[in-house]
């Protein structure tokens, strides 16, 4: 497959000779899911927690003697059993990232970045630069390159004005190329990489 490389006015100055092995790979949603719902556990917060007897205020005194009265036998007020009392097998703080393989991120992101290709979702520019660093001048240049809906931008090291501009697009996401995710990929309408990161993919991503 073969795209065009591009330049910040939209104008077609090369092309790019995109490896089979990364972009002509077969779909399989069912990696992309499983990365998909990897990042999503990875990024809770998890700070759910309820209050055991142990955390329950109250006396942990006896409140009558074990036999002799006819009620049942209790220990302290904090007891489960008691309104009030403390939480059993409640939910604690945790969290909830596990290890995903590495093959299976790998799988996932070769199918979101063939199906972009494929789809004509996928933008090659020969640099991102916006040299002021002002949102007005990143967001006129998304629009020459026909940017629309959420978009992804990926570049080897995205330079300071370039973050500086991008951060207060609210549709508009920007990510290193050694950083890019799955879930990145199919959650954007458009991706638009340089013609590096687009390299330094698929160095990566042709490992097997």
């Amino acid at each position: 497959m073969t795209v065009d490389v591009v330049n910040a006015d939209n104008e077609k100055i090369g092309s790019l000779e995109l490896k089979d092995t990364v972009f002509g790979s077969r779909a399989n949603a069912g990696l992309v899911w499983e990365s998909v719902v990897h990042a999503n556990a990875a990024e809770r917060r998890g700070t759910h927690a309820t209050k055991n007897r142990a955390l329950v205020s109250g006396s942990g005194r006896k409140p009558w003697r074990q036999k002799g009265t006819g009620r049942a036998r209790v220990g302290d007020i904090r007891t489960p059993l008691w309104r009030k009392g403390g939480t059993v097998f409640g939910p604690q703080p945790r969290s909830y990232d596990y290890r995903l393989p590495r093959r299976t991120e790998i799988g996932a992101l070769r199918t979101a970045l063939a199906q972009r290709a494929q789809n004509g979702a996928l933008v090659v520019i020969e640099a991102l630069e916006v040299n002021d660093g002002k949102t007005k001048s990143c967001a006129e240049l998304l629009r020459r390159l026909g940017a629309q809906g959420k978009t992804l931008l990926v570049d080897i090291t995205p330079a300071d004005t370039l973050v500086l501009a991008v951060r207060n697009l609210p549709d508009v996401q920007l990510v290193a190329a050694g950083r890019v995710r799955a879930r990145d990929v199919v959650h954007a309408t458009r991706v638009i990489a340089t013609k590096a990161a687009i390299e330094r993919l698929e160095a990566a991503l042709s490992v097997r």
